[in-house]
């Protein structure tokens, strides 16, 4: 288990290495000077000059890649210059020094995400931490919903499988997995929002926090989940049906089923204690991947239905180029599909014996 451990922990930090080069180059070699887009419209030369020194955009982008992973890393190292991008400013760190090195300080920190270009100065860690929950709450929901609907229709499309009633939750699975995301969001938004508003009283969009109708107060808008949720629950529920109908049929056809119905236990007792937990492993594995993607393919579902999360915020920040929040986003990203796919392994070690973590 621990060696399994060392090993997922070293690819995890070779794959988000690799991200992080990947989309520092990629948003780096972009037309527009950061410098300019920090300042705005009204900006002189001589502020562009100062912006450039102060955040190490004059510098080499070799120079500027080795800051950026200073500046991620736990543990970095700093200059005591003051006017030095990497100098040691109480408002930029959150920094315990270690040891002094002549003009070189390491110290041990939290991963600072540098700045948004947009709002002011604001740290990238306060935009997606303000955001994220909203992001997870989504995601969530969606899953709750694909979990609990698939595994039902999966089961009765395996249990009465080739009739009229497998047949159509088939066709409705297939719909599912075929109709992109965004046009969901805009067919559910219009029709449940707007056409059907009367019934439904759903909002055609609207966040989870909301101000209150005096504007003074914040309040839970439960409601306002409900669609959003649906709609980005309605791929992962499509694959679970597909896989737990599959795993299902698979299952009750293997020697120790039919033994369970020698011993005389009922079809109910045989399903429930034997053939359901045994096909979950696919269904758990799926899961797992949909969860983690969910908070990228959410960019779209959040921005339709104005819903306050990161993903509406990565489109916000592509539409300004404001490139420390985009990075940042898809950074922490990467991190939670890391280690959702470590847990999932080690729950799938624990649905089946025959599975063992090396």
């Amino acid at each position: 288990m621990l060696r399994y451990l060392i090993n997922k922990l070293f690819y995890a930090f070779i794959t988000l290495l690799g991200v992080v080069t990947v989309i520092f180059f990629l948003f780096t070699i972009l037309p527009g000077d950061p410098a300019k887009m920090m300042l705005g419209q009204n900006q002189t030369a001589e502020q562009v000059e100062v912006v450039k020194k102060k955040y190490g955009f004059d510098k080499p982008i070799g120079t500027q890649y080795l800051y950026y992973l200073n500046d991620l890393s736990p543990v970095s190292f700093h200059s005591n210059h003051f006017g030095d991008y990497t100098f040691l400013a109480p408002n930029k760190y959150n920094a315990k020094e270690l040891i002094s090195i002549g003009t070189t300080t390491m110290v041990i920190k939290t991963p600072y995400l540098r700045e948004s270009f947009t709002k002011q100065g604001k740290k990238v860690t306060e935009v997606i931490s303000e955001t994220i929950p909203n992001t997870f709450v989504l995601a969530v929901s969606a899953i709750i919903i694909a979990i609990i609907l698939g595994l039902i229709l999966g089961i009765i499309s395996a249990l009465y499988k080739d009739t009229w009633l497998d047949k159509l939750i088939q066709v409705l699975s297939t719909l599912g997995m075929s109709v992109p995301s965004f046009f969901s969001a805009i067919l559910f938004a219009w029709l449940f929002g707007f056409v059907l508003h009367e019934f439904t009283n759903l909002e055609m969009t609207g966040s989870l926090y909301e101000l209150d109708d005096f504007g003074e107060k914040m309040t839970i808008k439960w409601k306002n989940l409900i669609l959003p949720s649906i709609v980005l629950g309605i791929r992962p529920l499509a694959v679970v049906i597909q896989l737990m109908r599959n795993s299902l049929l698979e299952v009750m056809s293997q020697d120790y089923i039919r033994t369970a119905r020698a011993k005389g236990l009922s079809e109910f007792q045989v399903i429930k204690n034997h053939a359901v937990k045994n096909a979950l492993n696919p269904v758990v594995t799926a899961i797992s991947g949909w969860f983690a993607s969910m908070l990228a393919g959410a960019v779209f579902v959040e921005y339709i239905f104005g819903w306050n999360g990161l993903g509406k915020e990565i489109v916000n920040a592509l539409n300004t180029l404001d490139l420390p929040v985009i990075m940042g986003a898809v950074l922490v990203i990467a991190i939670v599909f890391i280690t959702i796919n470590i847990l999932v392994d080690i729950i799938y070690a624990w649905l089946d014996p025959r599975v063992k973590l090396a």
